[in-house]
Order: C-alpha cells, then sequence, then structure tokens
C-alpha cells in the first residue's frame, strides 16, 4: 500500500513598484538576490505600476527585471490585474511595496485607493493582510539619486513628504522600511519563522 506524503508548496509574495526611481537599482538587485536565495521556498510575483514601467524603461532595467522574474504584472487600471482581490483571498502571505513613491505613501494614508498598488495595499489591509513598505522619501533630508547616465541628481525630501511616512507608521499591520537592505533582512527573518502551506 501506498502512501500520499503531504507535498510542501511555496509560500506567495507580491512585489509592487511604484514609479519612484530612487535607489531602482540598488532595488533590482535586492528582488534578485532574494529570488536567488529563497526560491526553493518562496515564489514572488511583481506588479509594476504604470508609472513604473516608464520609469524602469527610463532606467533600462525593464527587461531586466522580465526575464529576472516569471510573473511580471503591468497596471491596466485600479483592479486589473486583480491583485486586490488576489490579496483578500489569501493568495499572498503579504504586499510588498518597494519601491514607494510619495504619491504612494500619501494615498495609502488617506484611504486613496485609485492605482493598483494603492487599492490593493487597502484592501489588504481591510483583510488583515500585512503590507510593508520601503517608502523613497523616508525622512527630511538631501538626497542624491542616481540617473541612468551615472550622473547624481540632488533632491530635497520636504517635511510635508516625511510626514506622510511618519503617519504610515502609525497603521496597523503595515511595516515600513527606510531602505533595501532592512527589506532584504526582514524578508530572511520573515521566513524563517514562516511555514510553508502543504497539501496532501
Amino acid at each position: 500500500m501506498t502512501q500520499n506524503n503531504p507535498q510542501t508548496k511555496k509560500l506567495k509574495v507580491a512585489w509592487g513598484i511604484t514609479g519612484a526611481g530612487d535607489k531602482i537599482q540598488e532595488i533590482i538587485q535586492t528582488m534578485k538576490e532574494l529570488k536567488q536565495q529563497t526560491e526553493d521556498k518562496v515564489d514572488i510575483d511583481v506588479y509594476v505600476s504604470k508609472s513604473a514601467d516608464t520609469m524602469l524603461k527610463f532606467y533600462r532595467l525593464d527587461e531586466t527585471l522580465k526575464t529576472s522574474f516569471p510573473n511580471v504584472f503591468i497596471e491596466s487600471s485600479a483592479n486589473s490585474p486583480f491583485l486586490a482581490g488576489m490579496v483578500q483571498s489569501g493568495k499572498y502571505e503579504f504586499l510588498l511595496i518597494c519601491p514607494a513613491s510619495s504619491n504612494t505613501v500619501a494615498k495609502i494614508v488617506n484611504s486613496i485607493s485609485d492605482t493598483l498598488l494603492t487599492n490593493a495595499a487597502l484592501m489588504a489591509l481591510k483583510a488583515f493582510v500585512p503590507v510593508w513598505i520601503m517608502p523613497v522619501d523616508f525622512k527630511e533630508n538631501i538626497i542624491y539619486t542616481k540617473l541612468p547616465n551615472g550622473k547624481d541628481l540632488k533632491l530635497r525630501v520636504r517635511k510635508e513628504e516625511a510626514a506622510q511616512v511618519r503617519q504610515l507608521q502609525t497603521m496597523e499591520d503595515v511595516h515600513v522600511f527606510e531602505t533595501p537592505q532592512q527589506v532584504r533582512e526582514g524578508f530572511i527573518d520573515w521566513l524563517k519563522t514562516t511555514k510553508p502551506p502543504t497539501s496532501s
């Protein structure tokens, strides 16, 4: 008599990319390294906003992303692809938005769900699904972002944008990260304490 042993299924995570270009090369590299480190246990589906689609082409990273991840979905509308429904129904362990633009942060803080990722984030929180966010405008500061030609662009993070991040940090089930390295560490720590689903 043969016995059916439970087969280990992979965990699934949704990774959202907004149109913020700051640290985008480092973020894509972090994504690739996490995939290599965890692909035996985790599937990462990537969701790209309309603005991010433009930004990734500007940085010539769109093809790199598509060749590195088998499932890359581009925003058509706030409900297409139907990420909000998939997050609410438990398909994903959590939604990670990295990088998150100041526009996306402000909309989530103020419950505005008119884009793919803000809609998915707010619907996730209603269903008690964690949302991880790495805002590019984390604190009031002068920052330097790398352009596609290698030059540095000097930018100012205003107190208004930083204040939205502080509000974001007070929201239940929202986990806020300052750097891609913190995202990486949080992802690995989460995986160490999370049991994979099983099916018989």
